[in-house]
């Protein structure tokens, strides 16, 4: 059986780990597939989109700044992309429709419940950020009924623009939009969504957002830990996580959306940890 094709597009790709992954998903499962990187032009994603699936491809991942180009381009979308309003995964259905799926809220959860067995049921969430990283993973965090969900942004309005939009997913949760300095009591979880760690800088929080019980997690990922982990336990927190789970756990629904085969992803997100 030959190999099908898939790849990962964004701009600049260079960095990306998802061949990386995606090989050693493929070696643990046996399924038929190659994955490469492709750097699309930055005016030209929608014509790299095209060429790759007439020359025969079957998925493509997609990565910034693509993700809401990937979303409009597409003429069917999975429930969970929809109002993502980004798309990080991309394949053909039966009639040869080009489908939009987002994997990210997925991962996020499934690294947090099954990888370091949070409990977000019941929780106060504070998510930092209200761009498209936050916009990705609204969704599937309250499906796992929190008690509240705080969206914190230097825009306030973004941040409220997010709850008009998802109130009808809150349930009973209580869904609330501040400035970053505003909260000043403390959360069971709080998910850094914003890049500013990447760049060494830092939201500016109130530290009594942090108890002693707080679970932080940064969805940026590095080999050290990442400057808003470091500033999290500086101020008390014991249990501080990164985002290479979750890249691993969105990698891995991806696979399984497009092959109808889940891969195990602890070993993977080991080996990456060893690289």
């Amino acid at each position: 059986m030959s190999n099908e094709l898939y790849a990962v597009v964004g701009h600049p790709i260079n960095h990306s780990k998802s061949p990386r992954i995606h090989s050693l998903f493929t070696s643990q499962t046996g399924e038929p597939v190659e994955y490469t990187a492709v750097q699309a032009p930055l005016d030209d994603f929608v014509g790299t989109v095209r060429q790759f699936f007439e020359g025969g491809g079957k998925g493509l991942n997609v990565t910034v700044p693509f993700k809401e180009q990937a979303w409009a381009l597409a003429e069917c979308r999975a429930e969970r992309a929809e109002k993502a309003g980004a798309a990080n995964t991309l394949y053909r259905n039966s009639e040869g429709q080009l489908v939009a799926d987002n994997t990210d809220g997925h991962g996020l959860v499934r690294d947090l419940l099954a990888n370091h067995s949070v409990q977000l049921k019941g929780a106060r969430i504070l998510v930092l950020g209200a761009g498209g990283a936050v916009r990705g993973v609204l969704g599937p965090l309250l499906e796992q009924q929190p008690a509240s969900l705080t969206i914190a942004n230097r825009t306030v309005a973004k941040a409220e623009a997010l709850v008009t939009l998802f109130a009808d997913e809150a349930g009973a949760a209580t869904l609330n939009a501040c400035g970053f300095e505003e909260p000043d009591q403390p959360f069971d979880v709080i998910i850094n969504g914003t890049s500013a760690s990447l760049q060494g800088d830092l939201p500016p929080l109130c530290t009594n957002v942090i108890a002693a019980g707080t679970v932080v997690y940064d969805m940026m990922y590095s080999l050290q830990t990442t400057t808003f982990n470091q500033w999290a336990l500086g101020n008390g927190a014991v249990r501080v996580f990164d985002g290479l789970g979750m890249l691993v756990e969105q990698a891995a629904e991806s696979f399984r959306v497009w092959r109808g085969v889940r891969p195990e992803t602890a070993p993977i997100i080991e080996a990456l940890r060893n690289d």
